[in-house]
């Protein structure tokens, strides 16, 4: 990697500053005329009109899914669902469903019915704002861990120490028809299967009759001990209100073993999929999505009605559990498209949260073909210790804190984006699909946002790391996609990474929604990082 500091520009007054991948020299105020004149050697050639790059402040960010002040979905630049959150070292880690655009013979999109999907996404944040994009774990299929397996779907994840060390575990489904577990020493991965085989699968005791062998979640109670929760579907037209098909089981200390045969799960009512589970204060609440088949009236005794998120209490993990009611109506109660609810709670920073998909990515594209993505939204705890009705929205959650640059962030940590995908930034990452990533743009006018970032005092430069096929530009704006520029930078091609440092037209101070717009297609970038 090489640092270049005289490759940048400034649009200081309107006009246009470009800069030569090999110049030593500092574009300033002072230069200005000399470059307008093209008295100075060094920029002769970005000069000429099939060179120049039109002026970046000019430059038109494109349209997103969200608006600036929209933190749901957490992320657009791909599908997911099925979130599962794991808290560890001051992190929220979300692994969810990879789910990927099916086609017909005629290139046409076709409904999603999951059967591609074997790989399982990965994001983080400290926020719950800005998120990092850690890649796609190579979970089932040929290309995957389990490859026994056709299918990574609902995806359970937690940590635990072992021997000293924190262990991370990873519990999916393989399709409808069993249970896997990967391991890892990082909650990014690699992720290996230490089985070679299901942990749960049709030959265990208990199961053959479950209807859907699918939907983990994990549970790592306060001794240490782990728990396991899967199952759903309904096993025939007489069972529709009480199908009978949730199952909860320990596990043994090394957490991809069952201590015992898994239990029968009684009085689940009208349950459909999604299991999951807390712990909040002494009491064990199981939750879970209902099926459509709840009477118009909603379920007697408790009112909630299809397709919503169920909770039930109990004493202890295993159960007994009793209904207390409703967390979460479907997200068609919410948002222009419904279809199947998956969810779940977790506590951080002394907060509860509810996460789950729903389908605002399609609905702004005006379609209904099943394709999910993820949301966050804040929940709270009722007086009796169980969990109060939530609420999905597009504005989501409050961000926690804001974003520090005077720290190295990656290119891939973002709140909002256009035009853009995320690639393996390492040989490692490339091999198992999650890790370290890059950001590569796709198309001219891509963007991604930062929220809430904390210049403090003011920072007067920043460091930009990439690498590009073309020559191309990066626009550095605040407040909005197509607001003030601060600083802009136009690069040539370089096939190594290359640590461009830019100053601002003027110190950027207090609290900013910091904006990268691009142009150069196939241009990658790594990390940034203000003075």
């Amino acid at each position: 990697m090489h640092k270049r500091k005289g490759i940048f520009v400034i649009l200081l007054t309107g006009l246009l500053l470009a800069g030569c991948a090999n110049s030593e020299k500092t574009v300033r105020e002072t230069d200005a005329k000399e470059v307008e004149t093209g008295t100075n050697s060094d920029f002769s050639e970005a000069e000429t009109t099939e060179q120049m790059i039109k002026e970046t402040s000019e430059m038109k960010a494109l349209n997103s899914v969200k608006n600036p002040m929209e933190h749901n979905p957490l992320i657009t630049h791909k599908y997911s669902a099925d979130p599962y959150a794991m808290v560890y070292d001051g992190r929220v880690y979300l692994y969810m469903t990879g789910d990927e655009t099916m086609y017909e013979a005629d290139g046409t999109i076709k409904k999603n019915n999951y059967s591609n999907i074997d790989t399982i996404r990965v994001i983080s944040s400290e926020d719950l704002v800005n998120w990092t994009d850690h890649g796609d774990i190579f979970a089932a299929g040929k290309n995957g861990q389990a490859t026994w397996g056709n299918n990574s779907w609902a995806p359970a994840a937690c940590w635990k120490m072992i021997d000293g060390k924190p262990k991370f575990f990873l519990y999916f489904a393989n399709s409808g028809n069993g249970i896997a577990v990967l391991t890892s020493d990082s909650p990014t991965g690699p992720f290996v299967d230490p089985l070679g085989e299901a942990i749960v699968s049709r030959k265990t005791p208990t199961c053959a009759e479950v209807t859907w062998l699918f939907d983990p979640a994990v549970l790592v109670d306060e001794d240490g001990t782990g728990y396991l929760y899967f199952g759903g579907g309904i096993p025939s037209d007489d069972k529709i209100s009480n199908p009978g098909t949730a199952r909860v089981a320990k596990l043994t200390d090394d957490m991809i073993h069952l201590d015992g045969d898994p239990k029968p799960m009684e009085n689940v009512l009208y349950l459909f999929e999604d299991s999951g589970i807390n712990k909040v204060g002494d009491k064990y609440i199981y939750s879970y999505c209902s099926n459509f088949n709840v009477p118009p009236s909603g379920c007697e005794g408790y009112g909630f009605g299809s397709g919503e998120i169920i909770q039930m209490a109990g004493d202890s993990p295993m159960g007994p559990f009793k209904t207390v009611g409703s967390i979460l109506k479907n997200p068609e109660f919410f948002f222009k498209n419904g279809g199947n609810n998956h969810h779940c709670m977790f506590e951080f920073k002394d907060k509860w949260y509810v996460t789950y998909h729903a389908s605002l990515i399609e609905e702004k594209a005006g379609v209904n073909d099943g394709y999910r993505s993820v949301n966050i939204d804040s929940i709270d705890i009722n007086e009796d210790g169980v969990f109060a009705v939530a609420r999905g929205t597009k504005e989501g959650v409050e961000q926690l804190q804001n974003l520090d640059p005077f720290k190295t962030v990656s290119f891939s940590t973002m709140s909002n984006e256009a035009g853009i995908k995320t690639v393996p930034a390492d040989d490692i990452t490339a091999q198992n699909g999650v890790g370290n990533t890059n950001l590569l743009v796709e198309e001219d006018g891509a963007f991604i946002q930062l929220t809430n970032v904390e210049f403090g005092d003011g920072a007067t430069s920043i460091d930009i790391t990439l690498k590009a096929k073309t020559d191309g530009a990066v626009s550095v704006r605040i407040k909005y996609p197509n607001g003030e520029e601060t600083a802009s930078l136009v690069f040539k091609a370089s096939e190594d990474f290359v640590t461009y440092e830019v100053e601002f037209s003027a110190p950027v101070k207090g609290v900013e929604n910091l904006f990268f717009v691009f142009e150069g297609v196939g241009t990658e970038l790594k990390e940034w990082k203000c003075k």
